[in-house]
């Protein structure tokens, strides 16, 4: 447990950062699943990686997943999507 007042209040920010991050991460990988699961409407597909590809770069803008892992994840949905 934090002794100083700033202390504490860095540690509330750090929890309430990490709940934030946390829901981020979920969305990401729930769009990762709307993408697997997209079948059929070449519309649909299209739509949904574009959602994806932004999520990840506002996520890897914001510092919650590592650029590289976005970047890894944009390549593949788009091998998804002109495959």
């Amino acid at each position: 447990m934090a002794n100083k007042k700033a202390a504490r209040k860095a540690e509330m920010q750090s929890q309430r950062r990490a709940l934030e991050n946390c829901g981020v991460r979920n969305r990401l990988k729930t769009l990762a699943k709307k993408l697997r699961s997209a079948t059929g409407d070449t519309q649909e597909v299209k739509r949904v990686t574009i959602e994806y590809v932004s999520a990840l770069d506002k996520a890897a803008k914001r510092n919650i997943v590592h650029r590289n892992f976005a970047n890894k994840r944009k390549c593949a949905a788009a091998r998804f999507l002109f495959a």
